[in-house]
C-alpha cells in the first residue's frame, strides 16, 4: 500500500502573518504521517516560519530551486539552501514555470538530480494542454515529458519522487478531468515508469492528481487506485479547507 501525499501549493499568496495564522490553526487537526503525508509547498519568504512551527504530522516544501548549488543566478535559490533550513519537499516542473519562465524538461532534469543529491523529495508536475488532449495525444506527451524528465534517476530515486499529474486545462480554472480520467492517466504514468524502469518501481511510486483539486471532489479522486494524492492549489489555502483535504485522504 503507497501512503497518500497531500501536498498544497501556495504559489505566489500569503504574507507572513498569514503563513502563521495558517500553521497555527491546522497544527493540532492533520492526521498522523503513519497514514498520510501532509505537506505545505510556500514560498522562499515564509519557509523558515513554518520549518520551526510545522510539529509532527506536517511537512514543508519549496516551489522551485535551481540545479547549482552556488552562483551567479540573481533571483534563484539552490537546494543546498532549502535543505539548510530543514525543507524536505521542493516542487519541480509545475506548468507555471514551464509556461512562464521557460523551464525545459532538460533543466527540470538537473533540478531532480539536484533534489535527490542534496536530500530533498522532488514532487515532479507532468501534463498536458487542452489542445494536446483534445487532440489526442496525451499519451505522446506524458511519455515525452516523463522520459525525458527521469532521464538517469535510478530506479531506488524513482521510489522516492512523488509525480504530479495537473492537466494545464484543468489548474485554476474551475475545470476537473474526471474522476476515472483523471485515474485513467495517471495509471499510463505508472506504466510508463514500469516502461522505463520495472513493476516493482512502478508499484511504489506515489502519483498525485492536482488541477482544480477541492473538498467537493477529492473524496472521489481518492477512492481511485491510481491516485495516490494531490497536489492543491487555491483550496490549500484555507486552513480547514487543508485539513478537510488530509483527512479525505485517509478515510
Amino acid at each position: 500500500m503507497r501512503k497518500p501525499i497531500i501536498a498544497g501549493n501556495w504559489k505566489m499568496f500569503k504574507t507572513r502573518d498569514e503563513a502563521l495564522q495558517f500553521i497555527l490553526a491546522v497544527a493540532n487537526k492533520l492526521p498522523s504521517k503513519a497514514y498520510v503525508d501532509s505537506v505545505i509547498c510556500s514560498q522562499f519568504t515564509v519557509l523558515r516560519c513554518l520549518v520551526q512551527r510545522q510539529g509532527e504530522n506536517l511537512r514543508i516544501g519549496a516551489q522551485n530551486m535551481h540545479f547549482e548549488d552556488s552562483g551567479a543566478f540573481t533571483g534563484e535559490v539552490s537546494g543546498l539552501m532549502l535543505k539548510s533550513i530543514e525543507v524536505e519537499y521542493v516542487i519541480i516542473g509545475h506548468s507555471e514555470r514551464r509556461a512562464m519562465f521557460n523551464e525545459t524538461d532538460e533543466t527540470i532534469n538537473k533540478k531532480l538530480h539536484k533534489a535527490f543529491e542534496v536530500g530533498l523529495t522532488p514532487i515532479l508536475c507532468v501534463g498536458e494542454a487542452l489542445e494536446t488532449r483534445e487532440a489526442n495525444k496525451v499519451e505522446e506527451w506524458l511519455e515525452n515529458q516523463v522520459t525525458l524528465d527521469l532521464a538517469g534517476l535510478t530506479k531506488e530515486q524513482v521510489k522516492e519522487l512523488v509525480i504530479a499529474y495537473e492537466p494545464i486545462w484543468a489548474i485554476g480554472t474551475g475545470k476537473t478531468a474526471t474522476a476515472d480520467v483523471a485515474d485513467e492517466t495517471c495509471g499510463f504514468i505508472r506504466k510508463m515508469v514500469e516502461k522505463l524502469y520495472d513493476k516493482e518501481t512502478a508499484e511504489a511510486i506515489r502519483i498525485q492528481y492536482g488541477g482544480s483539486v477541492k473538498t467537493s471532489n477529492i473524496d472521489e479522486l481518492m477512492s481511485k487506485p491510481n491516485i495516490d494524492g494531490a497536489l492543491i492549489g487555491g483550496a490549500s489555502l484555507k486552513a480547514d479547507d487543508f485539513v478537510t483535504l488530509v483527512n479525505a485522504a485517509v478515510k
